[in-house]
């Protein structure tokens, strides 16, 4: 299996409001870059299409180390959160029905495909490729409202 580096990703001007999403994919010294937006999205929309995104370029079943500077994304997978909403029917520990749960459910679906190991980043900080894929969302936003 190949090993990939994916860092993500998501940003919103008005929360829900224009979204945009950036990743960056890392495969033995070569990097990709994917972007887009959604034109009614909320902040943690887009940081799970993100990682959606990213991974959905993957053409085969991979070894894929996922940085982020999403705690509601990262936390999710490492806390267990998604395997308590998928066990409670997509219920959350206080019975409400789960935000996002077609993002969820399809990040979890593809997460089943890959071999993924989660890791949170700092955001706004020092690190090069988390603050690409900021400027990527932030970009795709910008474009948005300037008519594309």
């Amino acid at each position: 299996m190949k090993n990939i580096t994916l860092y993500t990703d998501g940003a919103c001007s008005g929360n829900p409001g224009v979204g945009g999403w950036g990743c960056i994919l890392d495969y033995n010294g070569k990097t990709k870059e994917l972007s887009g937006y959604n034109k009614n999205a909320t902040n943690n929309q887009m940081e799970i299409t993100a990682v959606i995104e990213g991974l959905k370029a993957l053409k085969e079943p991979c070894i894929v180390d996922i940085y982020s500077d999403s705690a509601y994304v990262v936390n999710a997978f490492l806390q267990g959160w998604v395997q308590n909403w998928v066990k409670n029917n997509w219920r959350t520990a206080d019975k409400k029905e789960v935000k996002n749960v077609d993002l969820w459910k399809e990040l979890l679906f593809l997460c089943e495909i890959h071999n993924v190991s989660w890791h949170k980043v700092k955001g706004h900080s020092d690190n090069e490729k988390n603050n690409r894929c900021d400027f990527l969302a932030t970009n795709e936003i910008s474009k948005y409202k300037l008519g594309g």
